[in-house]
């Protein structure tokens, strides 16, 4: 059994857990999906659209694991520029993720309520909402821009978050030999996965922290993420990714014991210096430690730190939000302004409900550390 007495190197896990060395361990250790992505740990970093940077995504890939890059917020020339940068840091496979969201139209009636609502909000710091909103993220699902700068770029593996591709666009990556994964909360959207032909579903649970990946947003199950891997198990035949709520080696490994063939970790990373979040964020991680899920910064379920959208915006009276990612313009613009006034009350920090513990570790150190919990855990 491995004593836990600091880090260890790339070279003594590489060494330790190499499934060819140790027959036991190969039991243990899902490898389909370790050799068709080609990682060496079934460790994922969770693509968090404007928290991933190449570096980070760098670190986790060159340690082993599975670096991402979420590109859900970019456009398709910053996109670009995110993998190159990314791809000259690293030649080890990384993947990228896209939203799927069902564009929706904007309500006008709908926004002028909810800006009147806000309008004390943003009157705190001498300014008025917004007149207008803008579409802020675009659709994977809306146009072939993105598909055409994946084939251009060639990533190990593409991810989806709240929805799936259309058919030619699934097709044309399985041509470019492009792994695909889709995020599921519930058994009929991983049903629906895998009867697109989608290569890899991502088992999200309630606990994640960020966007629930939901395809339709008034309707979750809510399933935490060991039901969810049991389930999946159960019904699906497909690799099953283990999303939400995991911080540890220890919590890792029991997900794989359940099924899973890999788990994929974002809050665990946010604090990594190598993410692009802010110091604020950074602190509010260790200092705040309670985290609830809320529609009102974006428009659409995401679980972040509790701050002033859950106490003073999430009253029992709230009127409806504007469709996403509407609502997420009015969002940032407030948090924008308050930040100016040194008040970061308003912010997206988003955070998994375990974010109680997380660990100040570098990306390495920390993909390490899981690595060696996990053996730790194979050995006893």
């Amino acid at each position: 059994m491995f004593e836990i007495c600091g880090l260890i190197s790339a070279k003594d896990i590489s060494e330790s857990y190499h499934p060819v060395k140790n027959e036991r361990k190969k039991e243990k250790i899902h490898m389909q999906l370790l050799e068709r992505l080609g990682i060496k740990h079934p460790i994922f970093l969770a693509p968090m659209a404007g928290v991933s940077t190449p570096q980070l995504a760098a670190e986790v890939s060159n340690q082993g694991g599975l670096g991402s890059l979420g590109l859900g917020a970019s456009s398709v020339s910053a996109a670009r520029e995110q993998i190159l940068q990314t791809q000259n840091l690293t030649d080890q496979p990384i993947h990228l993720n896209f939203f799927c969201h069902q564009s929706s139209s904007l309500n006008n009636g709908i926004t002028a309520q909810w800006a009147q609502y806000l309008k004390p909000q943003f009157e705190k710091y001498g300014a008025e909402p917004p007149a207008a909103l803008n579409c802020i993220y675009p659709s994977f699902l809306d146009q072939d821009d993105f598909l055409q700068l994946v084939l251009e770029t060639k990533p190990k593996a593409v991810s989806f978050h709240f929805g799936i591709p259309h058919a030619h666009q699934i097709q044309a990556l399985k041509n470019a030999n492009i792994v695909t994964m889709v995020t599921a909360t519930s058994l009929a959207e991983a049903k629906a996965i895998e009867a697109a032909g989608i290569d890899i579903i991502i088992a999200q649970g309630i606990e994640a922290g960020g966007h629930r990946g939901i395809f339709n947003q008034h309707l979750d199950s809510a399933l935490l993420t060991a039901d969810l891997v049991k389930l999946l198990k159960q019904h699906c035949h497909l690799p099953i990714v283990a999303a939400g709520g995991i911080m540890n080696g220890h919590q890792a490994k029991q997900l794989l014991d359940l099924g899973a063939d890999a788990v994929q970790l974002g809050t665990a990373f946010v604090q990594c210096k190598s993410s692009n979040a802010n110091e604020a964020y950074r602190q509010a991680l260790f200092q705040q430690p309670v985290t609830q899920i809320t529609d009102s910064i974006s428009g659409r379920p995401a679980r972040g730190l509790i701050n002033q959208w859950h106490i003073a915006v999430d009253l029992p009276a709230r009127p409806s939000v504007p469709a996403y990612p509407y609502a997420y313009d009015m969002g940032k613009q407030l948090h924008a302004l308050a930040a100016k006034n040194q008040d970061h009350g308003f912010g997206a920090f988003w955070a998994g409900s375990n974010v109680m513990q997380i660990r100040a570790l570098e990306a390495a150190d920390l993909i390490n550390q899981l690595v060696l919990e996990m053996l730790q855990d194979l050995d006893s």
